[in-house]
């Protein structure tokens, strides 16, 4: 029986961790559908704020993602990640999280067992808060990389305690300490999801910083040739794409060479 509960999939309530009942399940259920809404709806979003705030709405928006083309939309929301190392951090849990609920849903995760699944189980808990304290250790350095694995990998025990806490020894009653740290847990990760990251994404749309490179080109409008500074939306032979800082449309520089501040305007909660 121990073996055949081992190989059970989590249910929806392990998602969030929830306290396991049918009714707690399907409300979990509807948060994780609400947490996932809402990440999904920060990716289209987000991108179009941030270009609306940084180089003024309207035409000028419609005109840069033109002039970026489909392939390169991506792009705005990337440069954002690779710039705001508290945004990067706070997206990297969310999906080391996610990751690891998929992995328990499937019944990936041994929960039960001899040593060999503990030895699974105990792998597969640090694997994703490893894989990505490395990657922003590579980004923005090893104090960020590690705060990142141990938040990440602290989530995961949480998703853990909270299954023990819901399919513990039948007849028993969970301990206070370990039912109060799960119900913690999934406050903490909603807070995460639903709160914090939304804020975190939107400060960074609204921070008056481009989300790629500013170069300074030689533009040629007609018969006159001058140096203007442009985000770069894409590259065009040995010239560059980008949105023009001073005459406020799209334009191909030449001889373009990179400034090491991405400063566009102040941010808006500055009035910018």
């Amino acid at each position: 029986m121990n073996q055949g509960h081992a190989s059970t999939p989590a249910d929806p309530a392990t998602l969030t961790g929830g306290h396991g009942t049918p009714r707690s399940a399907g409300h979990n259920g509807h948060r994780v559908s609400s947490a996932h809404i809402v990440l999904m709806s920060l990716v289209v979003v987000v991108p179009i704020v941030k270009v609306a705030y940084t180089i003024g709405g309207g035409d000028a928006v419609r005109e840069a993602f033109t002039g970026m083309e489909l392939g390169n939309w991506t792009d705005v929301l990337i440069g954002m990640v690779l710039t705001d190392p508290l945004l990067a951090s706070g997206l990297a849990v969310v999906l080391s999280r996610l990751v690891f609920v998929l992995f328990m849903a499937r019944g990936t995760v041994p929960l039960s067992g001899g040593r060999g699944q503990a030895a699974q189980r105990r792998t597969l808990t640090v694997l994703g808060p490893a894989a990505v304290a490395i990657v922003i250790t590579s980004l923005f350095g090893p104090w960020w990389g590690l705060a990142t694995g141990l938040v990440a990998y602290a989530l995961n025990l949480g998703v853990l305690l909270g299954h023990r806490v819901r399919h513990g020894d039948s007849g028993r009653r969970p301990p206070t300490w370990q039912r109060r740290t799960a119900a913690l847990e999934h406050r903490a990760v909603l807070a995460l999801a639903l709160v914090a990251l939304p804020l975190l994404a939107f400060g960074s749309a609204l921070d008056g910083r481009a989300w790629t490179t500013i170069v300074q080109c030689r533009v040629t409008d007609g018969t006159r040739t001058e140096s203007d500074r442009l985000i770069e939306l894409g590259r065009k032979g040995n010239g560059v794409v980008g949105w023009n800082l001073d005459s406020e449309q799209v334009s191909n520089g030449t001889g373009c060479t990179t400034e090491e501040s991405l400063h566009v305007r102040d941010p808006w909660w500055r009035g910018g």
